[in-house]
């Protein structure tokens, strides 16, 4: 006859990782590096194009994260803090590169392309998001970071506001100017999706 199993024990939660992390618990880094490595990877390749700058990117973040655990307030949400230390690393890299064309977004998931059978479509649909990740593209970093944590992370005007370390009518006026540029942009060059 077996005996019933024990229950197990919830996953620790993000707070309590950062804690164990800032007392040199590798363990705990690691859980915390596999729980957002995934988020901050996505995250950092919708703001520089570049899957390969985005992992560089993503190391540094979370190198920083174990230096800064210390510095970690748990009233604040880990996701914000997280995503506020790689979005400077990104803007750091941009200060430092100007060339660096931004933002190839993944619009798959947002595309009606999957959606419609016809080849014609798809191609349509296609070129309408390269219309679209060009436009993100010349908006100035700030407005689109807001839209790309919005919009693409799915994070609320709150989270995004953590995240820049910014306020919550700042985030507001940075979609709004984000998508008011994109409206006239795709306008004055009439490509309108």
């Amino acid at each position: 006859m077996r005996s019933a199993a024990a229950p197990r024990p919830s996953a620790p939660g993000d707070d309590e990782l950062v804690a164990r992390t800032a007392a040199g618990e590798e363990a705990a880094f690691r859980l915390l590096v596999d729980r957002w490595e995934r988020d901050v990877l996505a995250f950092l390749t919708h703001m520089t194009g570049s899957r390969d700058d985005a992992e560089d990117l993503a190391q540094e973040t979370f190198v920083r994260v174990f230096r800064q655990a210390g510095s970690y307030r748990a009233e604040g949400r880990f996701r914000s803090w997280l995503l506020r230390i790689a979005g400077n690393l990104a803007r750091s890299r941009h200060r430092r590169r100007r060339l660096l064309k931004w933002l190839p977004l993944d619009l798959e998931r947002h595309d009606v392309a999957s959606a419609t059978p016809s080849a014609d479509r798809r191609l349509e649909a296609e070129q309408t998001a390269d219309v679209v990740r060009a436009a993100i593209a010349r908006l100035p970093v700030r407005q689109r970071q807001a839209l790309v944590l919005h919009r693409f992370q799915g994070l609320r005007y709150v989270e995004v506001a953590e995240a820049m370390g910014t306020s919550l009518a700042g985030v507001e006026s940075l979609i709004q100017r984000a998508l008011a540029g994109l409206r006239a942009d795709l306008i004055r060059r009439g490509e309108t999706p």
